[in-house]
């Protein structure tokens, strides 16, 4: 007779995951109101049980070993679906409430003009968006759902790719005029946002660009204020094609290498809006509906036009 395998306590995975969320005891004690002696005690108690290193000491800070790696992704995964659970049954008057959360360009741009198509699908709903720019913590933020940009790289969650956001090399006339060349980028503050560590060195390379010791760049927080440093001539500018064409008609902007210079870079250079979901939130009906919903939508297409009347969600 074969014995189940005996679970370490969940008072000890608890704090656990407050240290591995941290990287501090102090900072899991101050969170879990008690002292850093008592998530020692557990961190050990922890380690006993499963005959494994969790942490290492590094002077004043500690790392996680790799066996605390893995095992942070299922502790994780599992209270994100004990704090799930919970919600729903205990807040009955919750049920139907969807919590969105979608990055400010895709909000502005993409579903602010459809979020209308959703509610004529699904009336019940008691939708409720929010805007962060970085992922939310779906259990502390109370959050379904999430739109976020960047290159799909979130293997912990259910994740689709929703639209590429391709973009331009953009600047004022006046700085255009002194781009002749792909090279001469080299010349100029290369402007960016924060999240994006591999879009410029991407295009770069793309270019055949050879860095030199000067290069400068400056990153934002989000692609607007970027935006608005590339119309004010502070340097060049990597703008989404919506906005692009927008100042390409006011002339505020121009594209000194051309509309179409990156447009055959590889895929897997191009970033784009994600929709990334917990597994386990797409057991709640209101919450796969919308999943489903954004899913299907062509968020691709010219925007301009008028938006098709709603149709039955397919299974």
């Amino acid at each position: 007779m074969t014995g189940k395998l005996r679970l370490p306590s969940l008072n000890a995975l608890r704090v656990f995951h407050a240290v591995a969320q941290h990287k501090s005891f102090r900072q899991a004690a101050d969170e879990l109101l008690v002292t850093p002696q008592a998530v020692g005690q557990q961190i050990k108690l922890l380690e006993d049980t499963l005959q494994v290193t969790l942490f290492e000491r590094k002077g004043r800070s500690i790392e996680l070993t790799e066996s605390a790696i893995l095992l942070s992704h299922y502790v994780k995964a599992g209270f994100d679906e004990f704090s799930e659970g919970v919600r729903r049954v205990t807040k009955s008057n919750y049920r139907d409430r969807i919590n969105l959360n979608a990055s400010p360009y895709f909000a502005t741009h993409y579903l602010l003009p459809r979020l209308s198509l959703f509610r004529e699908i699904l009336p019940g709903a008691d939708l409720r968006l929010t805007t962060m720019v970085d992922l939310p913590d779906f259990g502390r933020d109370d959050i379904d759902m999430t739109v976020q940009w960047g290159y799909g790289n979130w293997p912990d969650y259910e994740t689709t790719l929703l639209v590429l956001d391709p973009k331009i090399i953009c600047c004022t006339p006046a700085i255009g005029e002194k781009i002749k060349s792909a090279q001469d980028l080299t010349r100029f503050t290369l402007l960016d946002t924060v999240k994006s560590k591999r879009l410029w060195p991407d295009i770069l390379r793309h270019l055949a660009v050879e860095k030199t010791e000067g290069d400068r760049s400056i990153g934002f927080d989000d692609a607007a204020t970027m935006r608005r440093a590339t119309l004010q001539g502070i340097g060049v500018g990597l703008v989404s094609v919506i906005d692009a064409e927008e100042d390409f008609r006011s002339g505020a902007l121009v594209a000194p290498l051309g509309r179409d210079a990156l447009s055959d870079m590889k895929p897997e250079e191009v970033p784009g809006f994600y929709l990334i979901v917990p597994r386990g939130h797409l057991r709640v009906k209101a919450v796969a509906a919308l999943h489903r919903w954004l899913v299907q939508q062509d968020w691709g297409s010219d925007l301009k036009l008028s938006l098709p009347k709603p149709t039955p969600l397919s299974d």
